[in-house]
C-alpha cells in the first residue's frame, strides 16, 4: 500500500508498506479523507515537541470500515473518524475523564504512525462511526474538537469579550465555538488573507491586525476593559507573553499552543488581574459528539475552509507548497 513517510524535516517519501493484519479488537480503516493540521507542518519544518523521526503524518482522517469484530458496532463500508489520541484508559488523568491529557498518550502521527497510508488498523474504542455527516467533514472533526475543547474549558459566557490570537485552523475552530456560545469574538493576527476570511466566513466582531497600534483598537473594542477570554493559537512564543497583556482583570487565557520554548510573564500584572491561566491540549469524545451535531445542523463552514486539495499520490511533491503563505491555505483535505 502507498505510505507517506517523514524521514526527517523537509523530506517526505512515497513508499510502499505491508497492508496492516488487523488484531483483534482493533478495526482496519481504508482511509479516505485526511486532513492537514499544523502538527503535521510543525513535523515537516522539525518544530514538534513530541516527536521522534521518522514518521507517517496525518491524525485528522476519516475512512470506511474494512473489516472489524462482529460485536463492536461498526460493519463494513460504514463511514468512520478517528479519535488520535490512543489513551490508556487508567493514568490519572484517564481516571478523571481527561483522556486528552494521558500520562501515557500515543497520538496517531505524532507518537506512532499516523493517516498518509491507504489502510490502518486503529483499537476499536477509537473508531466512531459518522452519522450523516460526508468524508470530508468527518476529517475535519478533530481539529474543530480542539477549538471546541479550549472554549469549553475556558468557560466562556453569551455577551462576553472573547479574543483569539493566530487566525490558523486551530483559532479559527476556537472563534466558532466562541462565536456560538455568543460572546463577541475578535480576532488579531499578522495576515490580511487570514482577517479577511475570519471576516468573510466567521461570525466574528472584529479583526484587528497586528501592529504599531494593535493594542490601542483591542482596548477600543472594549471600552478599555479588554477581553474577558483570551485564546492563544499562534505557535510563537513571544505572541504567547504578549496575549498577558490583553485579558481583563477577572479573565482568563488559554493557551491551545505548543512550543519548545519557556514561557514567561510579569507576576504583579497577572495577579493583579487575579487571572486564571489554561493549558488546552487535544480533545475529548464529548467535544468530537459536539463538533459532529454542530456539523450535521450546519453551523460550521466547512465547505469554507476546505480551501485546498491534495491527492496521497501527490503529497510528498506538493506538501511543501502548504507553508507558503501566498497559497491562502486555511485547511488543505489530502484525498486517498
Amino acid at each position: 500500500m502507498l505510505t507517506v513517510i517523514c524521514n526527517a524535516p523537509g523530506t517526505l517519501t512515497a513508499i510502499d508498506r505491508e497492508k496492516p493484519r488487523r488484531q483483534p479488537g482493533e478495526v482496519l480503516i481504508r482511509v479516505k479523507r485526511v486532513g492537514v493540521c499544523g502538527t503535521d507542518l510543525h513535523i515537516f519544518t522539525g518544530n514538534q515537541p513530541y516527536l521522534d523521526y521518522p514518521r507517517v503524518m496525518g491524525h485528522e482522517f476519516s475512512g470506511t470500515v474494512e473489516s472489524a469484530d462482529p460485536d463492536c458496532g461498526l460493519a463494513l463500508d460504514d463511514v468512520v473518524y478517528v479519535m488520535p489520541y490512543l489513551s490508556c484508559g487508567t493514568c490519572v488523568a484517564c481516571r478523571q475523564g481527561k483522556t486528552n491529557c494521558c500520562t501515557r498518550i500515543q497520538v496517531l502521527g505524532v507518537h506512532c504512525d499516523g493517516a498518509f497510508t491507504e489502510y490502518l488498523s486503529v483499537p476499536q474504542q477509537f473508531v466512531h462511526k459518522a452519522a450523516e455527516i460526508t468524508l470530508d467533514q468527518a476529517a475535519m472533526v478533530e481539529f474543530l474538537s480542539i477549538g471546541a475543547h479550549a472554549v469549553r474549558r475556558s468557560n466562556l459566557q453569551a455577551d462576553t469579550h472573547a479574543l483569539v490570537v493566530g487566525t490558523g485552523p486551530i483559532g479559527m475552530a476556537a472563534a466558532i465555538f466562541a462565536s456560538l456560545r455568543g460572546a463577541k469574538v475578535t480576532v488579531l493576527d499578522t495576515r490580511d488573507d487570514r482577517l479577511a476570511f475570519c471576516q468573510a466566513h466567521l461570525n466574528i466582531h472584529a479583526a484587528v491586525k497586528i501592529g504599531e497600534h494593535d493594542q490601542q483598537q483591542l482596548a477600543d473594542l472594549t471600552d478599555h476593559d479588554f477581553f474577558d477570554v483570551v485564546f492563544d493559537a499562534t505557535g510563537n512564543a513571544r505572541a504567547m507573553e504578549r496575549g498577558f497583556e490583553f485579558i481583563a482583570h477577572g479573565g482568563t487565557y488559554v493557551m491551545i499552543s505548543v512550543v519548545r520554548d519557556s514561557i514567561t510573564f510579569s507576576d504583579p500584572e497577572f495577579h493583579k488581574r487575579e487571572a486564571t491561566l489554561m493549558g488546552s491540549r487535544n480533545a475529548t469524545l464529548e467535544d468530537f459528539h459536539y463538533v459532529e451535531q454542530c456539523l450535521r445542523d450546519g453551523l460550521i463552514p466547512d465547505a469554507a475552509l476546505n480551501t485546498h486539495r491534495l491527492t496521497l499520490g501527490n503529497v510528498a511533491e506538493a506538501f511543501s507548497t502548504l507553508l507558503d503563505p501566498t497559497q491562502g491555505v486555511v485547511k488543505a483535505i489530502v484525498e486517498c
